[in-house]
């Protein structure tokens, strides 16, 4: 049996956090959340207390501390295989794990650049080159990947690769980085979900500011 908590930070700004959280809550594996919140630009001291990372997310299971956006997935993936997590197929496993660490390594200049505020306003931001590139490679991935599967997500059913990409999703939106009919489809599965949707009220609600992220 699993008893798992999830500490989290600022469901606004989170992006790391919002990963696992919504593949958890998404495939219906219970949890108990612990939201920390970072009202500080380099986190919270308090996360020392759970975090040897000293970030978020961390997932506790008993005596086991795991620390990892991706490394929190692929372990839940590993608890509840009957939950889907990673594709039944062994070709296709490979390439969800390929574009989710793809995702946890790279991506680096949009990341910096449009950091994730589901509060902020929505509206165009002028991006430089190295932003443009990384949003033509993430519409790469998710049209070869939607068409490979016929969607509605990454992979046919919900996945860790599909977690890994929320956060990118809100991005584009909020920053209106691209009007291409792929990022509408899977804008448009991703916030029907209620995961999404019950994350997103929670950020709206929230009123810690970090100025960082504020852009």
């Amino acid at each position: 049996m699993t008893s798992f908590e999830l500490f989290i930070g600022n469901k606004n700004y989170s992006s790391w956090s919002f990963r696992p959280w919504i593949a958890l809550r998404h495939k219906d594996i219970a949890f108990e959340e612990k939201l920390v919140p970072f009202d500080f630009e380099n986190g919270n001291p308090e996360f020392r207390a759970f975090s040897p990372s000293m970030k978020v997310p961390v997932l506790k299971d008993g005596s086991l501390t795991v620390w990892d956006s991706l490394a929190i997935l692929e372990y839940a993936a590993e608890c509840f295989p009957e939950k889907g997590l990673l594709p039944q197929d062994r070709q296709m496993r490979a390439r969800a794990r390929a574009v989710s660490a793809e995702m946890h390594s790279g991506f680096s200049a949009l990341r910096n650049a449009c950091p994730m505020n589901m509060r902020r306003q929505v509206e165009v931001m002028d991006v430089d080159e190295a932003v443009r590139a990384d949003v033509s490679r993430i519409l790469d991935i998710w049209n070869e990947c939607l068409n490979a599967s016929g969607g509605p997500f990454l992979f046919g059913d919900f996945s860790i690769a599909d977690a890994m990409y929320a956060p990118v999703v809100s991005r584009f939106a909020t920053y209106t980085l691209s009007e291409d009919p792929v990022f509408q489809q899977y804008h448009a599965a991703l916030t029907g979900t209620r995961a999404w949707q019950a994350w997103e009220a929670d950020a709206l609600k929230e009123t810690w500011y970090v100025a960082v992220d504020e852009v």
